[in-house]
């Protein structure tokens, strides 16, 4: 399985910033121990890859610097171009990881879950949404699918990816979340579960197959997973009550569920703000763990309709 990294163009941040940077190297560094991993520096995202999700007068601002101080207390970074190289290449990992899973099944981004970015404004740590992207790029491939789900099991809901996927009938956003969690104005994907505060590994797991009941009935042929690890119940920032097992559980029904529908899966890691960080660390590498010991079963193309 290939996995992507990017955690080498390292966006400077002010002490004491809540933003985990640190954990993407203490990642990589872990998956440098899986045999059937190859790891690849993640591309840089082209601008006419940004395009494909946002406006164009967006981009603009973001790559000369000229977002306004607002803007970027929305992002909650302070620009630099070291933000704009971090950003363009977490996208292009999500890019390559789409790519190399339509050849071979599956593969990972090591970082990515961009979705608080909106077509026109970033937000909530998010400059461009790099499930959008992907998909769309996906879908310009001559081999790719003909419609792809986005499964966001981030505690925070996949606003940004919502609002910019509301009116592609080629992409299926699914989103499973707290409830009066960020964002507290919620978009609205094809399908939102919306979980009280103190959900655990019972309750979530029952959403999860709620979520992908849905999904096997929209004729999906790809899927992206965003593998939070913001569920936990150490997690600083999630306000649910998910133990390890239960996010072990969870990555597993839905390696399942790729294998059973026959079709391909690109996973990010999205968010995890645990402390110690180890622990974020530690449910990360338990989903690509799980991912490698899927891999045999993953891998064969659903067929195309001909409806």
């Amino acid at each position: 399985m290939k996995a992507f990294y990017s955690d080498h163009f390292v966006l400077p941040l002010p002490t004491g910033h809540r933003f985990p940077m640190a954990k993407y190297k203490m990642l990589r560094d872990l998956v440098l121990g899986l045999p059937n991993v190859q790891l690849h520096e993640a591309p840089r995202a082209s601008d006419t890859e940004l395009l494909l999700a946002h406006d164009a007068s967006y981009v603009q601002r973001v790559i000369s610097g000229t977002i306004s101080e607002a803007e970027q207390k929305e992002i909650g970074f302070p620009w630099s171009e070291k933000m704009v190289e971090r950003s363009r290449r977490s996208v292009g990992a999500t890019i390559a990881a789409c790519q190399s899973a339509l050849k071979e099944g599956m593969a990972v981004n090591l970082a990515g879950g961009t979705h608080h970015a909106y077509r026109n404004k970033g937000s909530g740590f998010c400059v461009f949404n790099d499930a959008a992207i992907a998909a769309r790029v996906l879908l310009k491939s001559p081999i790719g699918p003909q419609k792809i789900g986005i499964l966001d099991l981030d505690v925070h809901q996949g606003d940004g990816t919502a609002a910019i996927l509301q009116n592609d009938a080629a992409i299926c956003t699914v989103s499973i979340h707290g409830e009066k969690n960020y964002p507290f104005a919620k978009a609205s994907s094809d399908l939102d579960i919306a979980l009280a505060d103190g959900s655990g590994d019972t309750i979530y797991l029952e959403a999860l197959e709620e979520a992908l009941r849905f999904l096997s009935k929209q004729g999906i042929q790809f899927l992206i997973y965003l593998a939070g690890a913001d569920p936990f119940e150490g997690d600083r920032l999630g306000r649910l009550r998910l133990t390890s097992e239960g996010l072990a559980v969870r990555d597993q029904r839905v390696m399942a569920f790729v294998s059973e529908q026959r079709i391909q899966i690109a996973m990010a890691m999205a968010g995890g703000y645990a402390n110690p960080i180890e622990d974020t660390v530690r449910i990360h590498y338990q989903t690509i763990q799980i991912a490698c010991a899927h891999q045999h079963t993953i891998g064969v193309s659903k067929p195309l309709s001909t409806s």
